[in-house]
């Protein structure tokens, strides 16, 4: 496999595993110093995304379609690009929360697997 579908395949086990509600799974998939920036928030780091994805009870339900626009490889490095939409419908909602718009992510590559760095995320509150 080359270095590209190798993380488009990272991306998709992401998405699945996010939607499993499989955290140690997502967790696994990211650097030990990961950071990801959101709009309006303080960065987050992994210690902070496993506390913000524990949740007690029923789960979410979770979808999401991502078009990834570009990925460079350089070396051991990467970046991607691309627009998102992510729906979460909460236990006992009737209709989702959805946030739409585009990614900045930084993959490495380390000991033989890329994994997400840094992800700088604009996404938006949408109405449907």
């Amino acid at each position: 496999m080359n270095d590209e579908t190798e993380i488009r395949a990272l991306i998709a086990r992401w998405h699945q595993a996010t939607q499993q509600g499989d955290i140690a799974a997502v967790l696994d998939l990211m650097t030990d110093d990961v950071v990801f920036l959101i709009a309006g928030r303080a960065p987050m780091n992994k210690l902070d995304f496993a506390a913000a994805s524990s949740v007690d009870g029923p789960r979410p339900q979770i979808a999401m379609q991502q078009e990834i626009r570009e990925i460079v490889v350089c070396g051991e490095m990467a970046y991607m690009w691309s627009e998102l939409k992510v729906e979460i419908t909460p236990p006992a909602a009737i209709s989702p929360i959805v946030r739409q718009g585009y990614t900045l992510t930084i993959i490495r590559k380390i000991d033989g697997r890329w994994l997400l760095a840094r992800d700088a995320n604009m996404l938006v509150s949408q109405s449907i």
